[in-house]
């Protein structure tokens, strides 16, 4: 199922016995049956009644809270799952440092696995589509092009061989970090050329891909925690990033070997003209780039149907929506606690 998004500034969602409705003032802007919404997204000014929290509450429908530029604040979810065996295993496994960086390790391959292959192939579709609609054109542009996305590849390979010759959760973050700075190295030539890209920046994003990929970071984010509450872990207790104070580093680990879906979508959206330059507009010091509400209306139609996408889950063998992938794996995470093996089956695109 997918979640409710609600956007509109000043809105309200309100309950009509068991469909939610979401009115701003007098108008009735959207509605859904309760039964189809897997949780309720605010992002800024949006409000709840009374009655839509309790009903949210009693059926364990979650609400995220965001920002309006998609920055998470919070969320308003129903009683704890009672998983104190499973969760105290999960502590235990996250403070042996052999446990956690065996973990890590296979999180950050699938990560630079999936990085890999949304490369090549989206530097050999918009080869395929500017030879087709200029079969007569020079070379030498696409010659730099692939120049510079192989470069960037041998960058990921590279880092692939060095994962495992990595022994401390520090020098898995440098082998990673690396790697990522090589990776959107090669973003600006998968990229129309109205696009202004340079590399990864954020607090705050400086441009509209940056924009762009923190928003879906956050989407996605969500997603992951989300499921891995689901399956019965603390989403604050990870292998690969730092625990710290309010951080889902669990959460933020599952997202890893998915954040090469978020990149597609965005690829996808700004390439086919969904979302233009002329939607994001200047802001301030504090949000240099802001983003109308039509490409965020887009993006995240984008994003859920991307999430609902069947593709082959090569760890099982069958045929999944990417939301499920993303279950599947929470409990490939409950799998390797449970059993005290550090054996985790990232998830590969193929």
């Amino acid at each position: 199922m997918p979640p409710l998004y609600v956007i509109e500034q000043g809105a309200k969602v309100h309950v009509e016995g068991r469909r939610l409705l979401v009115k701003k003032e007098d108008a009735e802007l959207s509605s859904a049956p309760l039964v189809s919404v897997s949780e309720v997204v605010l992002m800024g000014n949006v409000g709840l009644t009374t009655q839509a929290i309790k009903l949210l509450l009693s059926e364990n429908v979650d609400v995220v809270f965001l920002t309006e530029d998609g920055n998470y604040c919070g969320r308003l979810t129903g009683p704890a799952t009672p998983h104190v065996l499973l969760r105290r295993k999960q502590y235990a496994a996250q403070a042996d440092a052999g446990f956690a960086l065996k973990m890590g390790q296979a999180m950050v391959r699938g990560k630079l696995l999936n990085e890999r292959s949304l490369l090549l192939r989206h530097n050999r579709e918009r080869k395929d589509a500017a030879t087709r609609d200029h079969p007569h054109a020079s070379s030498t542009e696409w010659d730099s092009r692939v120049s510079a996305i192989a470069e960037a590849v041998r960058a990921l390979e590279g880092a692939l061989e060095r994962i495992p010759r990595t022994t401390t959760a520090n020098s898995l973050a440098g082998v990673e970090g690396a790697a990522t700075a090589a990776y959107f190295g090669a973003w600006k030539r998968l990229l129309k050329t109205d696009w202004h890209f340079e590399k990864r920046l954020r607090r705050p994003p400086p441009d509209p891909i940056n924009v762009l990929l923190s928003f879906g970071y956050t989407l996605l984010t969500r997603t992951a925690w989300s499921a891995v509450e689901a399956a019965g872990l603390d989403p604050y207790a990870g292998f690969l990033h730092v625990v710290d104070y309010n951080r889902p580093s669990l959460a933020l680990d599952l997202v890893e070997e998915f954040r090469a879906v978020v990149d597609g979508v965005i690829l996808w959206c700004v390439n086919s003209g969904q979302i233009v330059p002329e939607d994001f507009a200047k802001g301030d010091e504090h949000r240099p780039v802001v983003m109308s509400d039509k490409a965020k209306r887009v993006f995240i139609g984008a994003y859920e149907r991307r999430m609902e996408e069947m593709i082959l889950h090569p760890p099982s063998n069958e045929r999944l929506s990417v939301r499920r992938c993303i279950m599947a794996q929470a409990r490939e995470m409950v799998r390797c606690i449970q059993k005290g093996e550090p054996e985790y089956g990232a998830m590969v695109f193929r």
